[in-house]
């Protein structure tokens, strides 16, 4: 069976026809719209392109913001207009097939969970480094969706008591100190204090702010002032799994998204401070630390197979 997945970003709407196995047949991008209101008409033109060129049973809708208990409204999306916005339903009637409507981390989170780095475990969490920080909960094979439909939003869990504004409305969030955007803030403030931060400085003075690809290049070159940013975040991300640890108790960590991509210079800072942080460490199992697989088809290979599961 070949079901079709749609993950709705900030910038590109990504589909895909995917099957049982979890991999993608057909696949297209386009823009997303500036105007919200013909953001579902994008969604359906896409998905009528594709199933006009394979035999799809479902489709699969992934976006950023709160999901129902139903999955069947939008109840808040950050980035997009949508408040209360009964997306399943008008999928649906337009498209004449059964549509799944799922938050896109949760989504990103299934995929590496059926078929990517948390295949062999039964309880999983994933973290994604981007712009902010994402999750995704898998608890004995279910995804954790909450009483509300809308749980995993562990990026903002309170990391420090009246600490930086987040654009949640709240202060102290973890995705402020754990995500792909805490990781620039880092390396400009590094910059701005010069010693170790000698090679992040030249690179401020020359473009005016830090940007994330160039922080981690200079991780990759082995330079000390974008290392020691990289451990900042690290660490914090590394004592929050330490508590995540602590009530939820899962077996693997997955840690995805643009920062990611450092792999094991990443991963290593983690362990320490996630070791650091759990209580009763050294008297108590342990998680394992993984990076994501499935890299940018994260969520539409999760959503396509979350609608598979509903037909």
């Amino acid at each position: 069976m070949l079901t079709l997945g749609i993950d709705i970003g900030g910038t590109k709407i990504a589909g895909g026809v995917v099957d049982a196995d979890g991999v993608i047949h057909d696949k297209l991008r386009v823009d997303t719209p500036a105007y919200t209101g013909a953001l579902a008409d994008a969604v359906v033109d896409m998905a009528r392109h594709l199933s006009a060129r394979h035999d799809v049973a479902a489709v699969g809708v992934a976006a950023a913001g709160f999901i129902d208990r139903d999955r069947a409204t939008v109840i808040h999306a950050p980035n997009i207009d949508w408040h209360d916005e009964p997306l399943r339903d008008d999928l649906q009637r337009r498209l004449s097939m059964p549509v799944t409507i799922e938050n896109d981390a949760n989504a990103a989170g299934w995929a590496e969970f059926r078929f990517g780095a948390g295949r062999d475990v039964s309880d999983m969490v994933m973290l994604t480094m981007g712009t902010g920080v994402g999750g995704a909960i898998v608890l004995g094979g279910e995804l954790f969706r909450g009483g509300h439909g809308i749980a995993g939003e562990l990026g903002h869990t309170r990391f420090i008591r009246d600490g930086l504004p987040c654009g949640c409305g709240q202060n102290g969030c973890l995705e402020q100190y754990a995500s792909g955007r805490a990781l620039q803030r880092a390396a400009n403030d590094i910059a701005d204090g010069g010693g170790i931060g000698t090679a992040l400085a030249a690179v401020r003075a020359e473009k005016g702010s830090i940007p994330g690809p160039a922080v981690s290049r200079l991780v990759l070159a082995g330079d000390p002032g974008a290392t020691e940013a990289l451990r900042r975040v690290a660490t914090a991300l590394g004592e929050a799994c330490g508590g995540f640890q602590a009530v939820l108790d899962p077996e693997l960590f997955v840690i995805g998204g643009g920062v990611a991509q450092l792999g094991d210079d990443l991963l290593e800072p983690v362990r320490i401070a996630y070791e650091t942080s759990l209580p009763g460490y050294g008297e108590r199992p342990v998680a394992a630390f993984a990076i994501a697989q499935l890299v940018n088809d994260a969520g539409l290979i999760g959503v396509a197979d979350l609608a598979a599961g509903s037909v």
